[in-house]
């Protein structure tokens, strides 16, 4: 895939080294190259990018604060000489964090990290559409439709697939990279072995799903999350 990108950086020569870099990274389309938020600002509204390279401290208008403004599908790496301010850029949710001077090996595992972000979520934007994936299973493609998820248990290098007409299908597959593709919070992970189709919970007892008698944990490392999504869909 490419992602469209622009540099925004109130120093020439630090904009012209990242500018070289980009044009020389297969997967970047470089669309721009400022050298103020408040430029960037005019253009990026009407030609938006995914990715942006992103200086700190500038006149005007701050990086950190520029980002706080920008459009949540917009992803940031920050470039800055000032390692102070790394925890704030991560604050507001940036993919990483330059330090100048920045190498070209430095600045491709940072976009590397930006690739694999916006291959996922490509990925996870076509189950959403779609509403269903492709699993491998005995060595031919079984089509999972979403809405027929129950749960999902992991075993070891597998994951079995609970289906509501009381199928099971098993697929080579760990449950992180499966946690990653499904719809959050419409699945979540309750457990290191169980990812839970929240929406087809059809009992809680004692802070375990129930499905048809089967009973599945919830563990303190996930408690958070399913906790908030029970919080929003109960009537008290």
């Amino acid at each position: 895939m490419i992602i469209t990108c622009a540099i925004i950086d109130d120093e020439p020569l630090a904009a012209g080294l990242l500018e070289s870099y980009a044009k020389k990274t297969p997967y970047l389309s470089l669309a721009g190259t400022y050298s103020s938020a408040v430029e960037a600002m005019k253009h990026l509204r009407e030609n938006p990018v995914q990715l942006l390279f992103l200086d700190i401290q500038m006149p005007e208008l701050s990086g950190i604060e520029f980002a706080k403004i920008l459009p949540k599908e917009t992803r940031i790496i920050f470039t800055t000489a000032f390692p102070q301010y790394a925890i704030e850029g991560f604050r507001v949710s940036a993919l990483d964090y330059l330090l100048k001077p920045i190498s070209y090996n430095d600045f491709l595992k940072a976009t590397d990290k930006a690739l694999e972000w916006f291959s996922v979520a490509q990925r996870q934007d076509a189950h959403r559409r779609d509403r269903f994936m492709f699993v491998k299973s005995d060595y031919k493609l079984q089509r999972v439709c979403l809405d027929d998820i129950l749960y999902v248990e992991g075993l070891k290098d597998y994951v079995r697939f609970y289906l509501k007409n009381g199928d099971q299908v098993m697929s080579l597959m760990s449950m992180k990279k499966l946690e990653e593709y499904l719809p959050r919070p419409e699945f979540l992970r309750t457990h290191r072995s169980f990812i839970v189709h929240m929406t087809e919970t059809p009992l809680v007892e004692r802070f375990r799903i129930v499905f048809n008698g089967v009973q599945i944990p919830i563990s303190d490392n996930y408690k958070e999350d399913v906790q908030r999504y029970f919080d929003e869909h109960t009537l008290v």
